[in-house]
């Protein structure tokens, strides 16, 4: 599969079918720890995929891209970024492809629901896991975007793919009205154009913001990403749902992130705010 846009910012393989682009990224790290920054792995069939809280992750043939990006996070200085500052990539990586989908979507809303999953009027269209080098100097970043998946073939109801949403090529978009761009038909769903165009888009936003975020000293409030990120966030102001790591349930309204990317939640029982560093949100709007 030829993917020049992606291939110009990272070093990519691509897989015609795998079980995890994660793992098979990890295994690559195991048996070259000099592996470069940007080292990707890209697939349109994933049978083995993971999700949040150990959940199993199925990309249909053909329907899908999933891809893994390798991240070796340093300060100017030339030291690993403090544990804490590992929170904030998930949601890098989030708003990254949020860019990458609204490109391809002007005329829908695209926003990201804590910690990075990317919903499109609301629905999700991708989702992305990151996963801490056993070093804990690095991180291998997944995501998944449902390319054609039909509606009656959509893994849950609040759930949706870029076909459902009539996507364009080339978009001009002049005060938040779509003046230009070639729109896609069903064999454009799944050709390698419209990959190249999902992924490269998310790479390019992805090291952009990294590269900034990184330039400060892995400080998100200098670098803007703590208020772009919240901007973009359609979790916050939200009476949500969390299931968090140890099986409990946190119910309550999602206020803000914390300097360290955690969603704070003030709780519906006793008023008090929690911060969450993982776990499962459910906007209960959507119930």
């Amino acid at each position: 599969m030829e993917l020049p846009r992606s291939s110009a910012v990272a070093d990519l393989v691509y897989l015609p079918q795998t079980a995890s682009t994660n793992d098979d990224l990890l295994a690559r790290v195991g048996n070259d720890p000099g592996l470069k920054e940007f080292s990707a792995v890209v697939t349109t069939s994933q049978t083995a995929g993971r999700g949040r809280l150990g959940r199993v992750w199925v990309a249909p043939p053909g329907q899908t891209l999933a891809a893994s990006v390798l991240l070796k996070p340093r300060l100017p200085t030339g030291e690993v970024i403090p544990l804490n500052a590992f929170g904030w990539l998930p949601l890098l990586a989030g708003l990254a492809m949020t860019r990458s989908i609204t490109a391809l979507l002007p005329s829908s809303t695209v926003s990201l629901k804590w910690p990075n999953d990317v919903l499109v009027d609301g629905k999700k269209i991708s989702g992305l896991l990151s996963e801490l080098l056993p070093a804990a100097d690095g991180v291998i970043i997944g995501s998944g975007v449902n390319l054609a998946i039909p509606l009656a073939d959509l893994p849950t109801p609040v759930s949706t793919s870029l076909g459902l949403n009539e996507p364009v090529f080339d978009a001009v978009v002049q005060g938040g009205i779509m003046l230009g761009g070639q729109r896609l038909t069903a064999a454009d769903l799944t050709s390698e154009r419209l990959i190249d165009e999902v992924f490269g888009g998310y790479l390019e936003a992805l090291r952009d913001l990294y590269t900034e975020f990184l330039s400060v000293g892995a400080d998100a409030a200098v670098s803007g990403l703590l208020d772009d990120v919240s901007e973009r966030c359609s979790s916050l102001g939200q009476q949500v749902r969390v299931e968090l790591p140890d099986g409990s349930t946190l119910l309550g309204v999602a206020i803000d992130l914390d300097p360290t990317g955690r969603l704070r939640v003030k709780s519906s029982a006793d008023g008090t705010v929690v911060a969450v560093a993982a776990g499962d949100v459910t906007h209960l709007r959507y119930e």
